[in-house]
């Protein structure tokens, strides 16, 4: 790996110039939050009643008496035996933040059409806390547009991020965010899926501060579960 040697006041100068493009950057993040948090809502008519490990629960329930619900759409079909990968990898990221989320009214539940023993069994091999419950018995995944039927897969076409697309597959990741009123009435104000939820994964921040960076040929080529790294000094 080449590159460009300098002095002391030449790197100054450089890091100087790219700081006025990072501060364009963090205006723009603050500015596309604030537009995202302006997004109308729509209210959840259909109820939909998923497989928790204490019993069944509805949405509404998922909020655990907070105003706010943020669900990773978790791939983890029923034929698999372990989740997603890369779900995994935005999952490691979780529970270190979920403290300070309840403590601003935001509950976070991860949802997977896997039935429920499975997911529990994979939870626990993970080492997670956060919830996780069955979607298996409804249409969410479905009317959320991360999972799909057997015609669409056959006819190669379904909408993933908001285009016509050819999924390939039965299940993709995403994010979606709901507010339950005083009443009880619960909406859906915001979806993001592919890359959309890229900030959250801490660990890729920090490798875009390197000088290598990411040093991938497709996006997360290089991820494993965390218990399977090959030679793992960390889990040793």
């Amino acid at each position: 790996m080449q590159h460009e040697i300098v002095f002391r006041e030449e790197w100054i100068a450089a890091r100087k110039a790219l700081l006025v493009r990072e501060k364009q950057l963090s205006r723009l993040r603050d500015e596309i939050a604030e537009a995202r948090r302006a997004l109308p809502w729509v209210r959840i008519e259909k109820e939909y009643v998923f497989d928790a490990p204490e019993g069944r629960k509805t949405l509404a329930d998922l909020f655990d008496g907070r105003s706010q619900l943020i669900v990773q759409h978790f791939m983890f079909p029923p034929e698999w035996e372990a989740g997603c990968a890369g779900c995994s990898f935005e999952a490691d990221h979780v529970d270190g933040a979920r403290q300070h989320l309840v403590h601003k009214d935001v509950t976070f539940v991860a949802i997977s059409r896997a039935p429920i023993e499975k997911i529990e069994a994979y939870r626990k091999r993970m080492g997670w806390r956060f919830p996780w419950v069955s979607s298996g018995n409804t249409d969410f995944n479905y009317d959320f547009s991360v999972s799909y039927t057997r015609e669409q897969l056959e006819k190669g076409e379904a909408v993933y991020n908001y285009e016509t697309i050819n999924p390939g597959v039965t299940d993709l990741p995403g994010l979606s965010v709901f507010y339950k009123d005083r009443e009880g009435s619960v909406y859906h104000t915001y979806s993001t899926f592919a890359r959309g939820g890229e900030e959250l994964l801490g660990a890729l921040m920090y490798l875009d501060m390197t000088p290598v960076g990411r040093n991938e040929k497709s996006p997360l080529d290089w991820v494993h579960r965390h218990d399977e790294y090959p030679d793992d000094e960390l889990s040793s």
